[in-house]
C-alpha cells in the first residue's frame, strides 16, 4: 500500500465498499455524535467522510487535532445508512471507518476558518492567502483559471498561432503607464524596465517573418488597483498576425473567445463567433455613454438637445444655446413608482459628483415633473416619440458639456437598468468598439495628442495625415468588450516609417525624438515590415467574468492589495546596504533613490 494514499478524497464510490484504503488530506470539519467522531477529510480533489468509532485509538488521535491538521488515514470503506447519504457529495454514498491515523502535520489555531464561505477582511485573507486558497470557492476559481488558459492555448494553436516567449527585462518606454524599473549591477546608473506589454517585441516578431504569434504574457504596470485591474502584474493573451486586415483579426480571435466562454459558461448564452456587433466609438459614446457598453442592458441613450432649443424649459434651452448637450435615458414601466424613485436617482447622481439628474414622469400618457411642466406636453411627446417609449415610461435627463453629459447618461443607463431589473441574466454579450479617433486635443498642454495607441495605422494612411483635420482622423483601433468589461485593446499597426514620423509630428514629436524613444521598432521598419495587427485580451478579466466574481483579486493566486503590497511575503521591503552598493544606489531619508 502507498505510504500516503491509495485514492484521492474524491475517488471512492459504492463499488469500493469492502476495500481497505488509505487517504491523506486536511481535517476540514469535525463532528462528535454521541462519542462517534465524524471527520470530513479534504484534499485538492474533494471530500470523504471518515468515521472514528467510540473508544478507538483513531478517535483519540483525531479528537486531539485542530481543523486543517494534515493526516493519513487507513480504514475500510462502508456504505452510509440511508438517512446519512449526502447526494451533494461525489463520495456521499460511502464513508471510511478509520483503523489507523498518522499525523503528518498539526495545525495551530487558525486566523480564519477554511470551512464555509464567511467574509473576512481583505488584509487577513491576503496575509494568509495559502489558507484562503484552501476555501472551496477560491480553490475552484484558480482551477478554472488553469483550465481557461489551457483551453486558450489549444484554440490558438488550432488557429495556426505559434507560442513564443518575449523578454521580461527590457527598456523603459515613454508611452503608457509607469514602468517598474530594475537597476543594472553591471551598468551602474542604468535601469531595465519590466514590460508593460510585449507590444514592441511582438511587432518585431512580425518584422522577423513569424506569421502568427501568441503568448500568455505577464505584464507589469505601476498603477493603482481597480476592481477589474490588479496593481503590479497581470496576464494577457497577447497575439499578433501578419498580412491581415481588421476583419482578419476579428475572424481569428472571435472563435477563441466564444469557444472558451461557451466551454466554461455553465450553460449561459454566449455571442457566437462571427456575430459580434461592431460599434463605432462615436456611436458607443452617444448610445451607451461609454466605450465599454454592456449589451445585456436594453436601454439606449438619446441626444434630445434639439427639442429644447427655444423651449419653455430655460435651463436646458440655455445650455443647448451654448453648444452643450442634453441626453435622455428611458425609465420603462415606472408609472407606479413613487416620486422617491426619481428623487433618489437625482441624489445618486449628485453623490457621484454630478450637478444632478433631471427627470420627467409619465403615467397613462400624462406627464409630470418640473421639466415636463415647463417644456409642455407636446414637446415631451416629441421626445417620447424619438425615444420610442410608452405611455407609462419615465425619462431621465443628463445635461452639460458633451463629455460630462455622456458620462452621466452612461452611468444613469446602467443604474436605471439595475434598479428596474432590466439586465439580461445568464448571458455573455460581446462586441467590438471600432473607429477610435487617432488624435485628441490635450487641454492641459494645449496641443494635439494621440488619443489611444500611437503605433496604430491611421485610416486613410499618409493622405489622411496630410489632408485632414487631425481631430477628424480615425484609426484602425478596436476594443473587445464583454458585459461592460473591456477585455483588450488592439489595432492594425503602423508599419511604415514615413507614416509613423508624420503621425508623431502631428502630436508634437520630432523625427529625432521618435528615433531616440523607439529605436528598435523604427529601425526594424526600415528593413521591410509586413502589414500586421493584433490584440491582447486580459486573462484575469476573462476568468473574473466566467467565475462571476466582482473583483479581479478573486481569480489571482497571490494578488497584492490596493496599495500594491504583498502582505504575505512582505513586499515591497527594504534591502541590505550590500545589495544597494552592488547596484550603485543609495536611499536617502525621504526614500528618493540616488545613483
Amino acid at each position: 500500500m502507498h505510504a500516503y494514499r491509495t485514492h484521492t478524497c474524491a475517488d471512492l464510490r459504492g463499488s469500493d465498499v469492502g476495500s481497505t484504503v488509505r487517504l491523506s488530506g486536511w481535517i476540514h470539519r469535525k463532528r462528535d455524535h454521541g462519542g462517534v467522531l465524524f471527520i470530513d477529510l479534504r484534499d485538492h480533489y474533494g471530500l470523504t467522510q471518515v468515521v472514528a468509532a467510540a473508544g478507538s485509538e483513531a478517535l483519540k488521535t483525531l479528537d486531539a487535532l485542530r481543523a486543517e491538521s494534515v493526516v493519513t488515514i487507513t480504514g475500510d470503506v462502508v456504505m452510509r445508512e440511508g438517512g446519512a447519504v449526502n447526494a451533494k457529495l461525489a463520495t456521499g454514498d460511502i464513508e471510511v471507518v478509520a483503523r489507523e491515523v498518522e499525523v503528518q502535520s498539526r495545525a495551530d489555531e487558525l486566523p480564519m476558518p477554511v470551512a464555509g464561505e464567511q467574509d473576512y477582511p481583505e488584509e487577513i485573507r491576503l496575509r494568509y492567502r495559502y489558507l484562503d486558497l484552501r476555501r472551496e470557492r477560491l480553490h475552484a476559481n484558480i482551477l478554472l483559471r488553469s483550465k481557461v488558459i489551457a483551453s486558450i492555448r489549444q484554440r490558438m494553436i488550432a488557429q495556426g498561432f505559434t507560442e513564443f516567449q518575449t523578454p521580461i527585462l527590457t527598456a523603459s518606454s515613454p508611452e503608457g503607464a509607469r514602468d517598474y524599473l530594475v537597476p543594472s549591477r553591471v551598468h551602474p546608473g542604468k535601469f531595465y524596465a519590466l514590460p508593460q506589454a510585449p507590444q514592441m517585441f511582438k511587432q518585431l516578431l512580425m518584422v522577423a517573418g513569424f506569421d502568427r504569434y501568441f503568448q500568455i504574457a505577464p505584464c507589469f504596470r505601476d498603477e493603482d488597483a481597480r476592481a477589474d485591474r490588479s496593481p503590479g502584474e497581470f496576464y494577457q493573451l497577447d497575439f499578433e498576425m501578419s498580412f491581415v486586415t481588421q476583419d482578419d483579426v476579428f475572424a481569428a480571435i472571435e472563435p477563441v473567445l466564444s469557444g472558451v466562454f461557451s466551454e466554461f459558461a455553465g450553460g449561459k448564452s454566449v455571442t457566437p463567433a462571427g456575430e459580434y456587433p461592431r460599434i463605432p466609438y462615436k456611436e458607443a459614446m452617444l448610445k451607451y455613454g461609454s466605450d465599454k457598453p454592456d449589451l445585456r442592458n436594453p436601454l439606449i441613450i438619446h441626444d434630445v438637445g434639439e427639442h429644447f432649443k427655444g423651449s419653455g424649459f430655460g435651463l436646458f434651452a440655455g445650455l443647448v444655446e451654448k453648444g452643450m448637450a442634453v441626453r435622455a435615458v428611458a425609465a420603462p414601466r415606472t408609472a407606479e413608482k413613487s416620486r422617491k424613485f426619481f428623487d433618489d436617482m437625482n441624489e445618486w447622481a449628485r453623490s457621484e459628483g454630478f450637478a444632478g439628474l433631471g427627470y420627467a414622469t409619465r403615467k397613462g400618457g400624462e406627464w409630470g415633473g418640473p421639466i415636463a411642466k415647463n417644456h409642455g406636453a407636446d414637446g415631451m411627446d416629441n421626445i417620447a416619440e424619438q425615444m420610442g417609449i410608452g405611455p407609462d415610461d419615465g425619462i431621465f435627463f443628463a445635461a452639460g458639456k458633451e463629455t460630462e453629459a455622456a458620462k452621466l447618461a452612461g452611468f444613469a443607463r446602467t443604474r436605471v437598468a439595475e434598479q428596474l431589473g432590466l439586465i439580461e441574466e445568464g448571458a455573455f454579450r460581446f462586441c467590438w468598439i471600432v473607429d477610435f479617433p487617432m488624435f485628441e486635443y490635450n487641454d492641459e498642454q494645449k496641443k494635439v495628442d494621440f488619443s489611444h495607441n500611437p503605433f496604430s495605422m491611421p485610416q486613410g494612411g499618409m493622405e489622411a495625415l496630410e489632408t485632414k483635420d487631425p481631430l477628424d482622423i480615425l484609426a484602425w483601433q478596436y476594443d473587445i468588450v464583454c458585459n461592460g468589461v473591456e477585455l483588450s485593446s488592439g489595432a492594425i499597426r503602423n508599419h511604415r516609417p514615413d507614416i509613423m514620423y508624420k503621425a508623431f509630428e502631428i502630436a508634437g514629436y520630432s523625427r529625432e525624438e521618435v528615433d531616440t524613444s523607439f529605436p528598435g521598432m523604427i529601425g526594424a521598419f526600415k528593413f521591410g515590415a509586413p502589414p500586421h495587427g493584433g490584440s491582447a485580451p486580459g486573462i484575469d478579466r476573462i476568468v473574473m467574468l466566467l467565475a462571476d466574481e466582482p473583483n479581479i483579486r478573486e481569480v489571482i493566486l497571490f494578488p497584492m492589495n490596493q496599495k500594491a503590497e504583498d502582505l504575505m511575503m512582505n513586499a515591497p521591503a527594504p534591502v541590505t546596504a550590500k545589495q544597494l552598493k552592488e547596484l550603485s544606489i543609495r536611499v536617502i531619508a525621504d526614500g528618493t533613490p540616488k545613483a
